[in-house]
This record gives C-alpha cells, sequence and structure tokens, in this order.
C-alpha cells in the first residue's frame, strides 16, 4: 500500500491482465493452461464480455462423470509432508509455508493417518492481535553536527498495526478427522467423484494398512483429463 497509496486494496490484490479462455475451448485446453500456469482458476471471456469462471473444482467435477480407470497412485505427491498429532499448529504453519502445501495429513504415534488440516483451518484458528506502533520521524538529533544551530524538528507517527497470531495447540484440536482416503489403485474418476461430492481438495492415499503413501490433490488428478489430447 505504501508503494500504490492511491490503489484499493482490491486492487492491490488482484492479477493484473489475467489469463482467461474462450467459452469454446476444449477441457483438456484449459486444464493445461491451469496446470503449466500454476493457476486454479481461469475467466471464461467472449468478445470481451465475462461469461463465468472455469476452476479446478470445475475439471474435477467433470472427471467425476467420465470413466478414467487409470490408479490415482501415478498422480499422488508422495513428497507431503505429514505431522504428527501433537505437533504445535504454529509449527504446522511454519511447515506448511516451507514446503508451499495448502495442506498437510496427521498422522498418529503409529504412522497412520488420522486427520488433515488445510491452510483454511489454520486461519480459522488464528486471532488477530492489533497493536499500535510509534514510527522517529526526527529530522537529525541535537549532538547532529548537520542539524543546523543544534535545533532539529521532532516528530512522531503512530499506526495501528494487525497480525495473525497462530495459537500453540496441537494439531489434533483442529484437524479433520473424518477423512476421506483412497487406496494407491483407485481409479481417477472414483477419487475425483469423492472430491465432488465432499467438496474436497486433497485426498491421503493410504495403503492397506492404513499408512500414509501420498497427497493427492485436485490440481494432481486434473493431469489425467489434460493427458487425454
Amino acid at each position: 500500500m505504501l508503494r500504490n497509496p492511491e490503489e484499493e486494496q482490491l486492487a492491490l490484490l488482484m492479477t493484473r491482465n489475467p489469463l482467461t479462455i474462450d467459452p469454446n475451448v476444449d477441457i483438456t485446453v484449459a486444464a493445461k493452461i491451469l496446470l503449466e500456469n500454476n493457476i486454479r482458476r481461469l475467466p471464461v471471456v467472449e468478445n470481451g464480455k465475462l461469461l463465468g469462471i472455469m476452476s479446478v473444482a470445475d475439471i474435477v467435477a467433470v472427471l467425476a462423470e467420465m470413466n478414467i480407470p487409470d490408479h490415482v497412485g501415478q498422480y499422488m505427491n508422495p513428497m507431503s509432508v505429514p505431522v504428527w498429532t501433537n505437533t504445535p499448529l504454529n509449527v504446522v504453519a511454519r511447515v506448511m509455508e516451507l514446503a508451499k502445501s495448502k495442506a498437510v495429513p496427521v498422522i498418529d504415534s503409529d504412522l497412520e493417518v488420522v486427520g488433515i488440516i488445510t491452510d483454511r483451518d489454520v486461519i480459522s484458528a488464528s486471532v488477530i492481535e492489533d497493536s499500535v506502533e510509534v514510527a522517529d520521524m526526527s529530522n537529525g538529533a541535537d549532538d547532529d553536527e548537520w542539524t543546523w544551530e543544534s535545533m532539529r524538528d521532532t516528530m512522531s507517527i503512530y499506526y495501528s498495526v494487525s497480525r495473525v497470531k497462530v495459537p500453540d495447540i496441537p494439531a489434533k484440536d483442529i484437524m479433520v478427522s473424518d477423512l476421506v482416503k483412497a487406496a494407491y489403485i483407485s481409479g481417477v474418476s472414483e477419487c475425483a467423484l469423492k472430491m465432488k461430492r465432499n467438496r474436497i481438495d486433497q485426498i491421503p492415499i493410504v495403503n492397506a494398512n492404513q499408512k500414509f503413501l501420498g497427497l493427492l490433490r485436485d490440481r494432481n488428478i486434473i493431469q489425467a483429463i489434460a493427458n487425454l489430447n
């Protein structure tokens, strides 16, 4: 905001000149654009008019209606970083930040997946702390050789600061424990249907002993439809 003092907050947050797509473009092309540009939504524009938005969730919904038997194991992310049930939430948030992940599975001492935490869960559990800080805008000091006749201008600016504080509570206190899981050999369309019905963005992939193998994200699974052409 300091760099653009005349801008509105929405203008600061928005992406300028976003990628768009024509309504007649094949869905496989839309999937490729989303994947290649690491974005989740595409404005659908015709003759300069916005008609709607194509999202990753929309493509997952299409996948759910198709019959793609490919195993989801080939699309899952095996590098997902799980956290322990008693890991402090502020540590979980830092792990997610470093891993650039919007969700992490939670495992217990038996290494079984017992929950999942998303960035939305972390935000919901966090609190906003307001404080007042001061900026010293004084011009010089009494003993500054550049100050004319030992005179100086003094000015302090007080401003409010809001910070998000993640509480120091164990992961198990906020994790989603009613999990939707899938096996490594589950079909793509089967998992897409689970995502659609449960309105979720990711599914933990487990073996027969419920041991965590990796995380299947909605972005991963739309690769199946991008591969059709």
